[in-house]
């Protein structure tokens, strides 16, 4: 038998209506891969981000129930990349050989999971599930989804097209992985540093097997504002041309708003609102956001704070 050890991360937060069906469906494509002797051991390791259902109550019955089924439970919710991390490097410091990351919320298709195992197999360091389409968003997320990636590209930030957080990774990237010193994390942006060897498995995203999505609207906003800042300071260098654009465009615009005050065809103060309030306000109030973002992480990682704090574990 292959004498690979695999560990499957999934980061929870109120999952307690989906997470019995999850632990089904990964226990068999554990139960598969030992079967066909792909690897000798597998273990699925929930990491629950500060849940306030029953997630860890449920948890914990598993781990007495589903021989595979292990827990860590952090004290207070930090954020799905934050308890993602938490999990992938409690694996980087075990015994265990790889680990695959994924949502409990079953939207990503967990027999790709084998096909990642064999990539894997290969001597392939990092396998990223990648979605063939996005048939199952909305019309507002999708075109938001593509214009983020492209966003991202146009920044030079490299990632790949249509991958989220479902990848496997060799122990080796693992511990490349978390000696990375930032707090503020964007990990599909950093595995891609890496420079290990890479696959890619395709596969169709479902539907959401119950419950609600943890990313709406504003939350999806903040990581996307926090993958672009993370990883490129074009925004801050864009600051810069815009400056230099706004004068050149000011500077035509009180030209032409000094010979209509001239010619008596405005009302006294006109010119001067729509210049100075309008238009260089603007861009000044936006200069300035951008840079406070830039700023704000600054400040994070500076305070050097954990990540996150562990309050209880199971069947590790």
């Amino acid at each position: 038998m292959n004498g690979v050890r695999l560990v499957i991360v999934v980061p929870c937060y109120n999952e307690e209506e989906v997470l019995k069906e999850t632990t089904r469906q990964l226990s068999n494509v554990l139960a598969r891969m030992e079967k066909e002797e792909k690897i000798a051991e597998g273990k699925i390791l929930y990491v629950d981000d500060g849940s306030k259902d029953l997630t860890w109550s449920l948890i914990e019955q598993l781990s007495e129930s589903d021989r595979y089924v292990g827990g860590l439970k952090l004290a207070h919710n930090v954020g799905h990349q934050q308890a993602l991390w938490a999990g992938l490097e409690l694996v980087a410091g075990s015994d265990y050989d790889a680990a695959v990351s994924i949502d409990a919320d079953l939207q990503d298709d967990v027999n790709a999971i084998i096909e990642m195992v064999d990539y894997f197999l290969q001597g392939v360091d990092v396998v990223f599930g990648v979605r063939r389409e996005r048939k199952t968003d909305t019309f507002f997320k999708k075109h938001t989804a593509q214009l983020f990636y492209k966003l991202m590209s146009t920044m030079g930030g490299e990632i790949v097209y249509n991958h989220a957080d479902f990848r496997l990774m060799s122990k080796r990237s693992l511990k490349a992985l978390v000696a990375f010193p930032e707090r503020n994390l964007f990990l599909r942006g950093m595995v891609c540093l890496l420079g290990y060897t890479t696959a890619s498995v395709y596969y169709d995203r479902k539907e959401r097997f119950a419950g609600e999505s943890k990313y709406p609207f504003t939350k999806m906003l903040n990581f996307a504002l926090d993958g672009i800042t993370s990883f490129s300071v074009k925004p801050l260098r864009l600051i810069t041309t815009s400056g230099l654009i706004f004068m050149m465009v000011s500077f035509f615009a009180i030209i032409y708003a000094l010979v209509e005050f001239i010619s008596g065809d405005v009302i006294r103060g006109w010119t001067s609102l729509l210049i100075s309030v309008w238009f260089i306000g603007g861009a000044i109030l936006t200069a300035v956001g951008i840079i406070g973002e830039y700023i704000g992480k600054i400040y994070k990682e500076v305070k050097r704070r954990p990540r996150y704090l562990i309050e209880k574990e199971v069947n590790l």
